[in-house]
């Protein structure tokens, strides 16, 4: 990183008893980057939230948020670091408006800004028209809005969204995350998010780390992490299925192909050893009399490394591939 990174973790680890939930933990992140945290339950992404803003100590380890000790100078980073957990703890017998009121006094808002903040605030996640209604009669999705609302109150240079979101409905989430890239594009604040959303975390992030068990077993750019575990690239070959004999023949000339099994004669599923095999399969089922309608590469996802490094299948409905092309 050309310049210093906002958050810094070396060799953070906590334990409770004899689970060690965060495992000598190591990763910087820099400012204005959307860094997504990845993980199952229990694999220690809110332990790792809660130490870097002070609210845990490490028994072994350090870590620095903003250039600060969250375990020597916890309330002084927390003033400067927002915190949105999975379940936002809202006073329900109060209205949102007098919710906002409340967490402006305890940040610390200047008296003179908390009304054209909280103006601002609840415009932007489409509450104003319900500023007044106790929050015990809101939906989920506006309690989670509110809740987000409340976050960004205060200006936080640094915000720990723990899955922003859920219970939201596809038209705000997207709302959700025109704003994330608002506030690291625009506004240069670092957005720290778990996320169980892969789709999410791919669309969003700069880079990830994903975590088991409290140990971090992969930290990169999506693209990256892609690269340094896809060893084959499948391609799905649309064809008439009159051709799909033709085809077969076709395909037999080849070494180092796989074929998914029990395929549909229309589409034909591969996984070839890299790209530079695409023209010469495609040129050589044309040339053969194959009517080929669409080659779609298909790289891996996000989704797909989190399940390989989890040693899951992404999608246990998938066939398994078989060793060459049947005869």
């Amino acid at each position: 990183m050309t310049t210093a990174p906002v958050i810094v973790a070396e060799n953070l680890t906590r334990r409770f008893g004899s689970l060690t939930a965060v495992d000598h933990l190591n990763f910087e992140i820099g400012r204005g980057e959307i860094f997504g945290f990845l993980g199952h339950n229990g694999a220690g992404k809110t332990t790792t939230v809660r130490l870097l803003n002070g609210i845990l100590n490490p028994q072994e380890g350090r870590s620095s948020v903003l250039g600060l000790s969250p375990l020597e100078q916890g309330a002084a980073l927390r003033a400067r670091t927002g915190v949105l957990t999975e379940t936002p703890a809202l006073e329900e017998r109060l209205t949102a408006q007098e919710n906002l009121e409340v967490s402006a006094a305890l940040f610390g808002v200047p008296r003179s800004e908390v009304g054209q903040r909280i103006a601002t605030a609840l415009k932007l996640f489409d509450l104003a028209d319900r500023a007044r209604e106790k929050v015990g009669g809101y939906s989920k999705g506006m309690k989670q809005r509110l809740a987000l609302a409340r976050v960004l109150l205060h200006n936080p240079e640094v915000v720990f969204l723990d899955e922003p979101t859920s219970g939201l409905d596809p038209i705000a989430a997207h709302h959700l995350h025109e704003i994330m890239r608002r506030l690291s594009r625009e506004e240069n604040r670092t957005i720290f998010l778990c996320t169980h959303n892969l789709t999410e975390a791919q669309q969003l992030c700069d880079r990830v780390g994903i975590m088991e068990h409290g140990r971090l077993m992969a930290l990169g750019t999506p693209n990256e992490l892609v690269q340094q575990l896809q060893r084959n690239l499948r391609i799905e070959i649309e064809i008439d299925p009159a051709t799909y004999d033709t085809a077969m023949v076709a395909l037999r000339q080849f070494t180092g192909i796989h074929l998914s099994a029990d395929m549909p004669k229309h589409l034909i599923t591969l996984d070839v050893m890299g790209r530079d095999l695409i023209p010469d399969i495609l040129d050589k089922l044309i040339g053969a009399g194959v009517r080929v309608y669409r080659a779609d590469p298909k790289d891996l996802t996000l989704e797909d490394v989190y399940f390989i490094l989890h040693g899951e299948s992404a999608d246990s409905q998938t066939p398994k591939a078989a060793e060459g092309i049947p005869s």
